[in-house]
């Protein structure tokens, strides 16, 4: 059947900023000269963009918006599987995203079966009736794995966006670590964020010619929200204290995310560890947007039983004797949520795009883990693995409120993760991939310089070097 989504829409959305890209040029590899005089024979290419969860809509909106600015040599079109959906919806609509296809894939109770089976069933259709030259598809998730091992089916070339990110634990993060390396086998054209993760892809037999150096594409949407957010920001502090009681301004914020499925046996320890800071390290504000996964929501709220206050809308808050208060919320939509991202002193998480997302803010962050996929933040020293024990998240938190030294070292570490134009770079790229000429040819051509800096880069500078690189 017809699964097209009603184009109406009537939620406000990010207004982009022209992209920037003064600073990176492709045009010596690329050819400008020539590549400019045949743009207007050349035919349009279709790419189909197929994403379903929250994470993935953030980072692959840039890049939609993008291809969406070049109409003259892209078609471009969205499928979304649906494996999210509240939290999906409205980051469609914060960038005035309307979906082509909507799969619709959630049911209460699904598991991993259940999602691969329905996206890869479902995009049979899309793929078959849509013909694209081209399937984009963006991290870790099952939808991406299963999108990729569809387009393979029908033989459609497939990118891979933030490709080569490794913990080279299979279970950790789990399932994502596998759902990455399966994709990398799939994927004909491999965008990696960072130099460690295009030497990745090459330590597991990827051609270098087939691998692109771009940043990470979560830069260029973290700044686009918040640019709007800090000319808004009156409307978002109001609308958090009068939602959810939620005034950054009142104390040491510290915002808490956690839903990884290899720590679900972890949370308890997590809630019982926030309790602690709340109890004993005075005039702090901890605020945890509980994830909606059922594994997730009954762990949460059997730990924070009595004593606690209801909130305003959902919110419940735990105040201590310490002046200290604990706040629980329903997640929370993109932009405000890059607002208190912005307030906040320090943030603990499992998330793996906040490790990038926070340090690009100059928040240290916390993780909740014992691997990363993300080590550049950790060689950066903007993060810190303090795993899932209680008493370790404890002392953790406890260092960073009472050292400022330890605090500062943190936030001022900087951003390894790229310079807000990885969009850019990826649409210039895909230009000179579609045109008509066999893929490795051009592939080949566009390589070599992009990732020339990254050979020789150490951990702690190779992204600025990189960056140089491209716009000599």
């Amino acid at each position: 059947g017809d699964f097209r989504r009603d184009p109406h829409h009537d939620c406000p959305r990010v207004q982009p900023a022209a992209p920037d890209i003064s600073e990176v040029s492709f045009t010596r590899e690329c050819g400008s000269s020539r590549q400019q005089r045949e743009t207007a024979a050349r035919p349009v290419k279709r790419i189909l963009v197929i994403f379903g969860t929250r994470p993935e809509a953030v980072k692959m909106a840039p890049v939609v918006l993008g291809l969406q600015e070049a109409a003259d040599r892209f078609q471009v079109q969205v499928t979304v599987t649906g494996q999210h959906r509240q939290m999906l919806d409205q980051v469609l609509a914060l960038f005035g995203i309307v979906p082509d296809y909507d799969l619709g894939v959630m049911t209460a109770g699904q598991d991993l079966f259940d999602v691969t089976a329905r996206v890869l069933l479902g995009l049979r259709e899309v793929l078959r009736r849509e013909r694209p030259h081209l399937v984009l598809v963006h991290g870790d998730t099952s939808t991406t794995l299963a999108a990729a091992l569809a387009a393979f089916y029908e033989q459609i070339p497939v990118g891979h966006v933030e490709a080569g990110l490794r913990t080279q634990d299979r279970l950790r993060p789990f399932p994502e670590e596998m759902n990455r390396r399966v994709v990398a086998v799939l994927a004909d054209y491999h965008f990696a964020p960072t130099p460690w993760a295009r030497e990745n892809l090459i330590a597991e037999g990827v051609p270098r010619d087939r691998i692109w150096v771009t940043g990470n594409t979560v830069i260029d949407a973290l700044n686009l929200v918040a640019a709007q957010v800090a000319q808004e920001e009156a409307f978002w502090r109001d609308y958090l204290a009068r939602n959810w009681g939620v005034t950054p301004e009142g104390g040491c914020l510290i915002l808490v995310t956690g839903h990884r499925r290899e720590n679900w046996d972890g949370l308890e320890d997590l809630c019982l560890a926030l309790r602690d800071v709340a109890e004993h390290c005075p005039g702090v504000h901890l605020v945890f947007p509980v994830h909606l996964n059922p594994r997730v929501q009954q762990v949460v709220w059997t730990v924070f039983r009595p004593p606690r206050q209801a909130g305003h809308n959902g919110a419940l808050v735990l105040e201590t004797a310490a002046g200290s208060r604990l706040t629980l919320l329903p997640p929370l939509d993109y932009a405000p949520f890059v607002y208190l991202l912005s307030r906040c002193h320090l943030v603990l998480t499992d998330s793996g795009g906040l490790q990038e997302e926070a340090p690009a803010l100059g928040k240290p962050v916390l993780v909740l883990r014992e691997v990363t996929e993300r080590p550049e933040a950790l060689w950066a020293g903007a993060v810190k693995l303090v795993g899932t024990r209680r008493e370790q998240i404890f002392r953790a938190v406890r260092e960073l409120l009472e050292n400022p030294a330890s605090y500062r070292a943190m936030a001022q570490a900087g951003n390894p993760f790229g310079d807000g134009q990885a969009a850019a770079r990826l649409v210039r790229i895909l230009d000179s991939l579609l045109q008509e000429k066999p893929p490795w040819a051009a592939a080949s051509a566009l390589g070599k310089k992009a990732t020339r800096a990254a050979t020789a880069a150490k951990p702690l500078d190779y992204f600025p070097r990189f960056l140089q690189g491209l716009s000599r």
